[in-house]
């Protein structure tokens, strides 16, 4: 029976050594989106301008809410909520699809040498390429109502890195438990749905008390979207010592999402 490596050294090298699949798969992953539609991979730039141009109408104008009680500025709130969007989009749409990875691919686990392990991988580009047009489409509106956006926006890869890696680790895990048991499937949109409202996605965490404050905290997203914001709104460094501990801890999920995945993978040809 083949036995697959579930080093962290494996983890690495065999996205570098599949890179071009990887980058083929995601092409045709994002194109595949917007087949068949008249602006084709337009829509990719036109949708978050429409959505954030409706977030800052709906929020400034109507509701006339204010992220912070001093600020004056009509579309303050609209820009940072739709940072929070952006992180946790990212989120949502690697885990909400990793439980069917494998289950919606079962041509490539039984007819084909295939590498699996790159499909949340794949999964998880596509996300990233969406994510990076809808932060040049709020650079581009920042751009436009308050000038030129801060230097510090150079910090975001440091930031994002980390929630790619706890992504990356997770949706592993959840392809390979997805396999054995198809309800993980049905309950990740809960908890995904669940997790958007237990985020400062809506709101600061500064409005919240104490005691729920600190729990808040212990939500991988709360760090990544606060030090997203400071970066990309407020023009503040980000945290040195919450980046440092970020990429430790999620390389460790990382590793332990694959190493789950590649332990499990040998009985995938026997469910499906």
């Amino acid at each position: 029976m083949t036995r697959f490596s579930a080093t962290p050294l494996e983890m690495v090298t065999s996205l570098w050594r599949n890179r071009e699949l990887i980058r083929a798969a995601t092409r045709r992953e994002v194109l595949a989106r917007y087949r068949g539609s008249a602006l084709g991979l337009l829509w990719s730039f036109c949708t978050p301008l429409l959505m954030l141009t409706v977030y800052t109408f709906v929020f400034g104008e109507i509701f006339k809410a204010r992220w912070s009680p001093d600020s004056t500025s009509r579309s303050e709130f609209a820009l940072v909520l739709f940072v929070g969007l952006i992180v946790f989009n990212v989120f949502s749409e690697c885990i909400n699809r990793a439980p069917t990875a494998i289950i919606a691919n079962p041509n490539y686990v039984k007819k084909i040498l295939f590498p699996l392990e790159i499909l949340p991988f794949v999964s998880l580009c596509s996300a990233m390429y969406h994510a990076m047009v809808s932060v040049g489409v709020w650079l581009l509106v920042y751009g436009l109502l308050f000038g030129a956006p801060h230097v510090t926006v150079l910090y975001l890869p440091l930031i994002l890195g980390p929630l790619c890696l706890f992504i990356l680790g997770l949706s592993w895990a959840l392809a390979s438990l997805g396999v054995f048991l198809r309800d993980v499937s049905q309950f990740i949109g809960s908890f995904t749905m669940a997790v958007m409202f237990l985020s400062p996605v809506f709101y600061p965490s500064s409005v919240l008390p104490a005691g729920w404050r600190l729990a808040l905290q212990l939500n991988p997203l709360t760090p990544v979207i606060e030090q997203a914001r400071e970066v990309l709104y407020w023009g503040r460094s980000p945290d040195s010592q919450v980046i440092v501990l970020a990429w430790l801890s999620t390389s460790v999920v990382a590793w332990l999402g694959f190493a789950m995945f590649q332990k499990s993978r040998k009985g995938f040809a026997d469910v499906l």
